[in-house]
């Protein structure tokens, strides 16, 4: 079953993407250069956008749930992983990047506002020259 699971080129990314490009931005993907290899990699915008799965990344909205089983390994798991996020965006922070975090539940889930919205902010965000940024789910957290 964890075969299955992608960690590049998932449908939220592809999504993301898709949009960024049709709008006319450019971008790298994946750059293994930069700490954590984010998502998209805008040059010319000194940005980065990191598309995260609300499971694996252990985001509190509807769309994560912890397992029923093997409890210790999956809160080991997760907790690494959050870990692991905090530790490369304070990476990316001191390389002087500037950073995007779009969740999972932005696009789908009952508390999504769309891919249409989300790429919006995203541009917004981009052209704005602020420093760090999170889109979510419209619901509140735990919802």
């Amino acid at each position: 079953m964890m075969a299955g699971i992608r960690g590049n080129d998932t449908k939220p990314e592809l999504v993301i993407r898709r949009g960024l490009h049709a709008l006319g931005f450019r971008f790298r993907l994946h750059d293994r250069h930069l700490p954590g290899a984010p998502d998209l990699v805008l040059p010319r915008w000194r940005a980065v956008i990191l598309i995260h799965g609300c499971f694996w990344h252990g985001h509190d909205c509807s769309l994560f749930r912890w397992p029923g089983t093997r409890q210790d390994f999956w809160r080991t798991k997760i907790g690494r992983n959050r870990e692991r996020d905090m530790e490369v965006e304070a990476l990316l922070d001191a390389a002087g990047w500037r950073i995007m975090t779009v969740w999972e539940c932005s696009l789908k889930g009952r508390g999504k506002i769309g891919a249409g919205q989300v790429i919006a902010l995203v541009v917004e965000w981009l052209k704005s020259g602020q420093g760090q940024g999170e889109i979510r789910g419209m619901e509140d957290a735990g919802g």
